[in-house]
C-alpha cells in the first residue's frame, strides 16, 4: 500500500465525488458459487431486467452493461427494451468498435440517448472482433476513427471523415444526441500502449481493473501526463467486485462460500470463454493473485480467488463496511472518480451494499457534473426540430 498521504493525480472533476455503479449480468455468469453456471440466474431479459430495476430502486447512478459474444442479451438491444421501465439511473454500456457500421452504430445510440433522455454513457471496447485475431494497430486505428465519427455526429452539421478505414461525408442529423456540449462521455479501459493512446485523445474516463495501490496509482499519473499532452484532462474509474456485511468475519466467511464449489478445471474452462481470456489486463490480473496469500488476499481487503473462473476484472474488496469506506477513500484520494461494482449473486450482494456503503459515499452523476444532460428538452431532429 501507498504510505502517507497521497496526491491526487490531474483530473477533469476536482469535486471529491463518486458516481457508483452496479453491474447487469447481460453476458452471463450470475450465480451464488463461483465457477457454477446457474440456472435459475440466467442471462434472461426477465433476471436482467430485475437486476436494472433493483439497481435503479436503490440509489446507484449508472447500470453497465458490458459486451461479450456469450449467451445472453445483447447490450443495444436490451438497454433499449428495458429504458422505457427507468427514471433516474444512467446506462453505461459497453459497444465494441468496428462490429457496427459507424454511421448506423451512431444513429443507434442516438435513438437510445432520446428514449432515456440523456441518461447514457458509452463503454468503449477496443478488443478483437469475435471470431476475429486481428493486428492490434489496426484496432487502435478503427477504435479511435469510430470515436472521432460518433464525436463529429454529435457536435457537427456533417461527418466529414477521412481516415485509413473509413471515408464519409454524411449530414450528421441522423445522428443528433439528446446531450448536449459534446454528447455521451465516453468511458475506456485498456493496458496497451496503444489503448492508453487512444483513450488519452479521445476519452472522457479511463477505467482499470484492481491492482495495488502502487500499480493503480502509477497508472493514473502515467494517464494523466498521456492527456495533458494531448491539452486535455480525463477522470479515472475503477471496476471492482466487493462483498460487505456487518464485520470482516462475515464479509471473509461469505467469500470462503462462494468458492466452495470450485473445480479448477471447470473454472478454466469457463474463464477461457471470453474474447479478453489472454489479454495484457487479464494477465496482469493473474500476476496479482500470484502475488496473493493463500486465501487469496493482498492488502488486507483485496480478494483474488474471482479470477480463477471470471477473465476481465478478476479481484474484489471483501470487509466491513468500515474497511470498504476506508479503502474507496484512499482510491478517491489518488484521483478515482467512478467506480463500478459488483457482487454474487448480483441482486443481493447489490442490497448488502446500498445499505451498508452506499449512504457512506459521495454519489454523484459525471454526465451531471459534466453539463452532458439538458435540463430541458433540446431542439435535435428526434425531439422538436424543424425537419429539413
Amino acid at each position: 500500500m501507498i504510505e502517507g498521504k497521497i496526491e491526487t493525480v490531474a483530473i477533469r472533476t476536482p469535486e471529491r465525488v463518486a458516481e457508483i455503479s452496479w453491474f447487469n449480468d447481460i453476458i452471463g455468469g450470475d450465480t451464488a458459487y463461483l465457477g457454477v453456471l446457474d440456472n435459475d440466474r440466467r442471462s434472461s431479459y426477465e433476471h436482467c431486467r430485475e437486476i436494472t430495476l433493483e439497481a435503479e430502486k436503490l440509489g446507484f447512478s449508472n447500470i453497465l452493461y458490458p459486451s461479450a459474444y456469450t449467451v445472453g442479451q445483447d447490450g443495444l438491444a436490451f438497454a433499449a427494451s428495458v429504458a422505457p421501465e427507468t427514471n433516474n439511473i444512467t446506462f453505461l454500456l459497453a459497444i465494441r468498435t468496428g462490429e457496427v457500421h459507424p454511421p448506423m452504430l451512431a444513429r443507434a445510440i442516438s435513438s437510445l440517448d432520446h428514449i432515456l433522455k440523456g441518461r447514457l454513457i458509452l463503454n468503449i471496447i477496443n478488443s478483437d472482433l469475435p471470431g476475429t485475431r486481428e493486428d492490434p494497430n489496426l484496432r487502435y486505428q478503427r477504435c479511435s476513427e469510430v470515436i472521432q465519427i460518433l464525436q463529429q455526429g454529435w457536435t457537427q452539421d456533417r461527418i466529414s471523415h477521412k481516415g485509413q478505414i473509413y471515408q464519409f461525408d454524411l449530414p450528421s442529423d441522423p445522428v443528433k444526441s439528446y446531450q448536449q456540449n459534446g454528447g455521451p462521455l465516453l468511458y475506456f479501459g485498456g493496458t496497451s500502449p496503444g489503448s492508453r493512446a487512444v483513450c488519452a485523445k479521445h476519452c472522457d474516463v479511463f477505467l482499470t481493473w484492481p491492482e495495488s495501490e502502487e500499480s493503480m496509482y502509477a497508472t493514473l499519473k502515467e494517464m494523466s501526463e498521456r492527456a495533458a499532452a494531448e491539452g486535455r484532462t480525463i477522470d479515472f474509474g475503477l471496476r471492482i467486485h466487493v462483498i460487505v456485511r456487518e464485520t470482516q468475519e462475515e464479509a471473509r466467511a461469505y467469500a470462503k462460500k462462494l468458492i466452495s464449489k470450485f473445480d479448477e478445471k471447470r473454472g478454466l474452462e469457463i474463464r477461457s470463454r471470453g474474447e479478453d481470456s489472454r489479454s495484457l489486463g487479464v494477465l496482469k490480473q493473474d500476476e496479482l493473485r500470484e502475488t496473493s496469500d493463500e486465501d487469496g488476499y493482498v492488502e488486507d481487503i483485496l480478494w483474488t480467488d474471482i479470477g480463477k473462473v471470471f477473465s476481465g476484472c478478476g479481484s474484489g474488496l471483501v470487509g466491513s463496511a468500515d474497511q470498504i469506506i476506508e479503502k474507496l477513500n484512499r482510491y478517491m484520494d489518488m484521483g478515482f472518480r467512478s467506480f463500478i461494482f459488483s457482487g454474487f449473486p448480483l441482486i443481493e450482494e447489490a442490497n448488502y451494499f446500498a445499505k451498508l456503503v452506499l449512504p457512506r459515499l459521495p454519489n454523484a452523476s459525471l454526465p451531471h457534473l459534466q453539463g452532458r444532460i439538458p435540463k430541458e428538452t433540446p431542439t435535435t431532429p428526434l425531439t422538436n426540430a424543424e425537419l429539413v
